[in-house]
């Protein structure tokens, strides 16, 4: 099994697909890396060498920012915005939608399940 940037592979997948799993790759880095290395696209996870899995490493390790450093710079900068203050940060810090949606019907990700409230019953 291939571990690369601190994950574990899937075993029999092909490589492009493999690399979506890292947090920061998606299709289109992943077929870039996979060129730039010059694989087949049928290659699959279970064929590859260490030769390969270095390959694949130093073309991450030169060209991209991947899980732990990018998972910081974007908690970082959803930090910074909270710590301004300004609207999307306060979007933020009450777990609301950050980008415009509606929340009078939907938001239900971002606001979480709801929170039934009971009805005061009148007295007779």
């Amino acid at each position: 099994m291939a571990r690369i940037a601190g994950v574990d592979l899937p075993r029999n997948k092909r490589v492009e697909i493999a690399l979506q799993y890292i947090y920061g790759i998606g299709k289109t880095r992943a077929k870039q890396i996979v060129t730039e290395a010059g694989f087949e696209p049928s290659l699959r996870t279970d064929n590859l060498t260490d030769d390969h899995v270095a390959k694949i490493r130093a073309i991450l390790e030169k060209n991209f920012k991947i899980e732990g450093d990018l998972r910081r710079e974007v908690g970082m900068a959803i930090k910074r915005l909270m710590d301004l203050s300004c609207y999307r940060g306060l979007r933020h810090k009450k777990g609301l939608p950050v980008r415009g949606q509606s929340t009078r019907h939907n938001a239900r990700t971002r606001k979480g399940p709801r929170k039934t409230i009971a009805n005061k019953k009148k007295a007779v």
